[in-house]
């Protein structure tokens, strides 16, 4: 691979300012994209889905933990597989402390269709402590299309990202991105800015050491 070419500070700095205008622009861009995303329409999820986790049976809505938004990462892990997905693996370990979501209001968990007895011990062999249930009883991966299946009946996986609103009892999806839609995002501002609420859903976006937090 070649290295960038060699010229005099003089250049490297006009080649600077004529690249920061092109980031400049392309991040105007992206908040306007950020914002007409937050106009998307949503629509109520009538499923009762059941999940298994380290706390037994779960909805939906039990993710949410009490908070108003939900994001849900399909974490590719097939329920004949012994490990889950590498890709997906190293999307996890890029995931911040939760406060900083969970101070604004929203949760964060991994979904698989793999049967929770084997994602507890690849949890533990990963070190993660984030939320992380099964979906295997359920059509929760088909309804949201990361469990797709093939012309010949085979069941393929691709991962992909899920955000939820609720209204008190009543849980609406509000947003989907799949495979190359996951690039770049991983930080607590990236998963905000996919929300319906966006980055300051209370009207503050002071950022504390993960341990003042109080929510």
């Amino acid at each position: 691979m070649p290295l960038p070419e060699i010229v005099s500070p003089e250049q490297a700095h006009a080649a600077r300012a004529e690249l920061r205008a092109k980031e400049e622009a392309a991040r105007r861009a992206r908040e306007a994209l950020n914002a007409e995303r937050r106009r998307l329409p949503m629509v109520e999820v009538d499923t009762e889905y059941v999940f298994e986790g380290g706390d037994g049976k779960a909805t939906l809505l039990d993710l949410f933990e009490g908070r108003p938004q939900l994001v849900v990462y399909h974490f590719m892990f097939a329920p004949e597989w012994e490990a889950g997905c590498p890709h997906c693996s190293a999307f996890l370990d890029q995931i911040g402390n939760l406060a900083h979501l969970r101070a604004r209001a929203t949760s964060f968990a991994a979904v698989s269709r793999a049967p929770f007895t084997k994602i507890l011990p690849f949890k533990a062999r990963m070190g993660w402590t984030l939320p992380w249930v099964s979906s295997y009883d359920s059509t929760f991966n088909r309804d949201f299309e990361v469990t797709l299946e093939q012309q010949d009946g085979e069941l393929v996986e691709r991962p992909g990202l899920s955000c939820f609103l609720r209204e008190h009892d009543r849980v609406f999806h509000t947003y989907s991105t799949y495979e190359d839609g996951l690039d770049g995002l991983g930080s607590t501002t990236s998963l905000l800015d996919l929300t319906a609420l966006g980055r300051t859903p209370e009207g503050s976006d002071r950022v504390r050491y993960h341990d003042e937090y109080d929510y």
